[in-house]
């Protein structure tokens, strides 16, 4: 059985800001805004936000029980992960290492991706742009 796309609709909404859950928001913070160049935004204990790039905001958020993604695999999902669009992937991958970032274990096929981790764990890909 065939299904059509349903017509477009007018907009809701507006995608705002992704939160990423961690134990720690500065320092997760701190990373991302090293990757992306973009500066903290607004804080308090439990919620930083970098300024927005691209019309979207990044935002961690303290979770005190956060456990780290396992990927690939179900038993602790990454349920969300981040790719960001570097012109050079040899020259990005000693960098964001640099920041703290950590390159997984587990690497797909081609040379258009790499797949690390940020300092909370959460899966992140550097993409060939």
């Amino acid at each position: 059985m065939t299904t059509s796309a349903p017509p477009p609709a007018t907009a809701i909404a507006t995608l705002d800001v992704v939160a990423l859950d961690c134990r720690d928001p500065r320092g997760l913070a701190a990373f991302y805004s090293s990757l992306i160049g973009a500066p903290i935004a607004q804080h308090d204990e439990d919620w930083v936000q970098l300024a927005p790039t691209g019309g979207v905001a990044l935002a961690f958020q303290r979770a005190p029980g956060h456990v780290s993604p396992e990927w690939p695999g179900d038993e602790q999902p990454q349920q969300i992960h981040l790719d960001f669009e570097v012109p050079d992937l040899d020259a990005a991958e000693p960098a964001v290492l640099a920041l703290g970032a950590r390159k997984h274990d587990v690497q797909p096929p081609g040379e258009t991706f790499r797949v690390y981790l940020d300092p909370a764990g959460h899966p992140f890909c550097l993409v060939r742009a």
